[in-house]
């Protein structure tokens, strides 16, 4: 039975993906076989167990290899798992490896895996990511601090080839969680021997299609194909180059100009232009744009301000007339595309919106009612964005939108992605741009980054009503009850809005047509193991 939900879980999550596919090439094509991608910022971090943004993601997922993996199909399908077992209870899970090697010819082993997600967990580690461990028995117990011995957690490698995972739950869509990064193993011997070997290109190591041969902080990354890797004989590109550029509009010319095949950052004020000639892909994108609230100073920390400040934003006329690419006015904040408890039915559609898409009278009554009517009074504000232009044209947008509607005074201020993901962790901002892409396809991977001190709620808001729906939906595994826990946290979140929804995403590449056997994963990264350049 436990199995079946797992299957109908991934079935599910086809509805959202994308891969560039022609028909099967029976041999590589004779052209130089080197991709240029630009993945549009440095890696804030590069050890599989800290990365926290899209860009780290596409990268690591093509120099790693976890337990599963997705096709360019979509389907869910063993990787570094020969196969598995999963005990009637659906608590214990059973993975039997491959025969398989680090880049350094080293074999990968199950302890490498144990040591991967338990050294995530272990507080000094720091990972803002670690609770998406806390699947595992004790795994949030050991990465609070209240337990301390790792071996009461929740893994464990029992010979080089078996690891044995047992959950504080039985959780249906474990088999996609291991896709994710944070699952991804790492040598042990290597972190053993040197703590920060992921920052630089000299002792990385790696076990997936890809190895790092280069990188040039802040400039690029040079990946050439891992011999060593297991399934090597179907990784037919021989290096990809990831370049750093910020700049949409650069990086549209360096498209047209045959600079770069790939880049996924084009420029809102050429979406027309790129739609009418057939420049621009678009494909789903299971995600929210969103702007956060520092809820712990004035003024944010005033709830009616908040929903003030939401009810204020024209999403139709956002996604119109800035964006342009597809995208939805987001009235909640779990996107669309995600299966409820009922057969057929959407967690989206069972929970329905939360506010209209536009909002001025309630706008401007809130903020009266906050003690600020037509903005008399109200302090002048910033609102912090990560370097883009595309982040820019909307941030002004809005900028906009408040003025006329609130008579508040808001002045923007952008960062480059380090500093802007750090100084967000760290409060230093009253709102910031964010955006957040489902990790798997389930509306967890939405709703537990809110808990309390969670490692990606960097609102500094807590509800302990909201905290205990989400452990209710972690801790069974009837669908109904799950979906219903899920429902009500929802419910709490939009009602008190640390976080503004405006709107889901939509993926919106530029990718040179010879560019085959690519996939692009509505979970935000883009895999490159099978991809190859077509003669042109």
């Amino acid at each position: 039975m436990f199995k079946k939900a797992v299957i109908v879980v991934v079935a599910l999550a086809l509805i959202v993906g994308f891969a560039g596919c022609a028909p099967a090439a029976e041999e590589t094509p004779k052209v130089e076989q080197v991709l240029t991608y630009n993945v549009g910022a440095e890696p804030q971090f590069f050890d599989p167990r800290k990365a926290t943004g899209i860009p780290e993601f596409t990268m690591l997922l093509n120099l790693f290899d976890g337990l599963m993996r997705y096709d360019i199909q979509g389907q869910l399908v063993l990787s570094m798992a020969e196969s598995y077992d999963v005990s009637d209870d659906g608590l214990v899970w059973t993975f039997h490896l491959r025969d398989a090697k680090w880049s350094n010819g080293e074999p990968v082993t199950a302890y490498d895996f144990e040591y991967s997600w338990k050294t995530a967990l272990a507080p000094k580690t720091e990972s803002e990511y670690a609770y998406q461990m806390y699947y595992l028995k004790n795994g949030a117990a050991y990465n609070s601090g209240d337990i301390t011995d790792p071996d009461l957690v929740g893994v464990k490698a029992l010979d080089d080839k078996t690891l044995v995972a047992t959950l504080e739950a039985p959780t249906v869509y474990f088999t996609s969680l291991l896709t994710f990064t944070t699952y991804l193993p790492i040598n042990k011997k290597l972190d053993m021997e040197n703590p920060d070997w992921a920052k630089s290109a000299d002792n990385f190591i790696s076990n997936g299609p890809f190895t790092i041969t280069k990188w040039e902080h802040n400039h690029q990354i040079e990946m050439v194909k891992n011999s060593n890797y297991w399934d090597a004989d179907k990784v037919k590109l021989d290096k990809i180059v990831f370049l750093m550029v910020e700049e949409s509009s650069t990086e549209l010319m360096m498209f047209e100009n045959g600079e770069i095949d790939f880049g996924n950052n084009p420029p809102l004020p050429e979406m027309d232009r790129l739609k009418s000639e057939g420049i621009l892909t678009i494909s789903p994108y299971l995600g929210t744009y969103y702007y956060m609230c520092n809820v712990t100073e004035p003024p944010f920390d005033n709830v009616l301000v908040r929903k003030a400040f939401a009810a204020a934003i024209d999403r139709e006329s956002i996604v119109t007339n800035v964006t342009k690419g597809g995208q939805l006015p987001a009235t909640a904040f779990v996107p669309g595309g995600i299966p409820d408890a009922a057969p057929g039915a959407e967690f989206r559609d069972v929970g329905g919106t939360y506010f209209e898409p536009y909002e001025p009278e309630k706008a401007k009554q809130y903020l009266a009612e906050a003690g600020y009517p037509n903005g008399e009074g109200f302090p002048e504000f910033v609102l912090l964005y990560n370097t883009s232009e595309g982040h820019k044209i909307i941030a002004e947008a809005i900028q906009g939108m408040w003025k006329d509607t609130l008579g508040v005074t808001c002045t923007l201020t952008n960062q480059e992605w380090k500093v802007y993901l750090d100084n967000r962790s760290k409060l230093n901002y009253q709102i910031a741009r964010a955006g957040w892409i489902g990790d798997y396809t389930d509306p967890m991977t939405f709703i537990d980054m809110w808990v309390t001190d969670g490692g990606n709620n960097d609102t500094g808001w807590s509800n302990l009503d909201y905290d205990n729906f989400v452990a209710i939906a972690k801790g069974t595994g009837d669908q109904a009850v799950r979906m219903k826990a899920m429902h009500d946290a929802e419910d709490i979140l939009m009602d008190e809005m640390p976080i503004i929804p405006i709107y889901f995403y939509t993926n919106l590449n530029l990718i040179k047509p010879y560019l085959k056997d690519y996939y692009i994963s509505a979970l935000g990264y883009t895999d490159f193991k099978l991809a190859y350049i077509e003669e042109h």
